[in-house]
């Protein structure tokens, strides 16, 4: 195959390493936009589970038996495996020149994929910015999101590629220069995996209060703060910290210290925070911002 051959994005031969919540998806997505997936592979019951039911029919073979059949061979692995993964994969010999190689981490972005490179693959990093959870739905969840493309910088092509198998899947793509992608998964990472924590959190201070059902409490709430964010910015925030009312603010403290004291330092972090931003967006008086951080400097000390 030809470089130009194997780097059009339809009707490839695709191989997925391995069939966890991102791989199982994208290629039940890539199956759905008319590829044929050739290989998965899985070892835990659950990733078994999910290849059986995102990817029928679709034999589970050893990651270098995967990768030796495919024109577009899909890493979806853990962060801290993906190197190895793609040294091994090149120390067995068993990639070609025309492949496209395409990892889902969104912490790295080309640069892992160089001994790929010099090999004669096509390296393209797509990151959906969506959290999965290895089902049916998540199919349905691409339409709504975006997916982080990085390619070679000065290779177009290869941009273009990436884009239209975003596309393909349904998803929007969204270019990811290669010295953005750290700054850009930590972003993600602090809004997406600490919002589930927040959440949790506030959950569990409501059932110690004695609320019988506090997701029903939450959900309008939070959906409400999330929308008014996004649309707003800053000039959505609401609540004692962005009114100055450091009374309140003092009393969350102290109810937090002997309820659930392992909460308090996180409410302080993000109280200060919230209260930085109220200042800097003009919704604060200085004054006022200066008795609420005087209270919660009071908790460090």
């Amino acid at each position: 195959m030809s470089r130009d051959e194997g780097i059009r994005p339809a009707r490839l031969r695709v191989g997925v390493i391995s069939a966890g919540r991102v791989g199982a998806v994208l290629g039940a997505a890539l199956a759905r936009a008319g590829h044929t997936v050739t290989g998965v592979s899985a070892v835990s019951t659950a990733s078994l589970n999910r290849a059986e039911n995102l990817l029928p029919g679709v034999p589970v073979l050893p990651p270098d038996q995967v990768a030796v059949d495919c024109d577009l061979l899909l890493l979806a692995i853990p962060d801290d495996r993906l190197p190895g993964m793609v040294k091994g994969l090149v120390a067995a010999g068993v990639l070609r020149p025309g492949q496209i190689i395409v990892h889902t981490s969104g912490a790295h972005g080309v640069a892992v994929l160089a001994p790929t490179i010099e090999l004669g693959l096509l390296p393209l990093a797509l990151h959906p910015a969506m959290t999965f959870g290895g089902r049916d739905e998540d199919l349905t969840r691409l339409a709504s999101c975006c997916i982080g493309v990085t390619a070679t910088e000065e290779d177009e092509a290869a941009w273009h590629v990436g884009e239209a198998l975003v596309v393909e899947m349904g998803a929007e793509p969204v270019r990811i220069p290669e010295r953005a992608r750290p700054l850009y998964h930590a972003a993600l990472a602090h809004g997406s995996n600490h919002l589930i924590t927040l959440v949790n959190d506030c959950t569990k201070l409501l059932a110690s209060a004695g609320i019988a059902s506090p997701s029903r409490l939450l959900g309008p709430l939070l959906s409400a703060s999330l929308d008014n964010s996004l649309r707003h910015a800053d000039r959505a925030l609401t609540g004692p910290v962005a009114r100055g009312d450091a009374g309140t603010v003092a009393t969350h403290i102290q109810v937090l210290r002997d309820a659930e004291p392992e909460l308090l330092p996180s409410y302080v972090a993000l109280a200060k925070r919230t209260a930085q931003r109220a200042e800097e967006s003009g919704q604060l008086r200085h004054e006022a911002a200066d008795e609420v951080l005087h209270v919660l400097d009071q908790e460090n000390r």
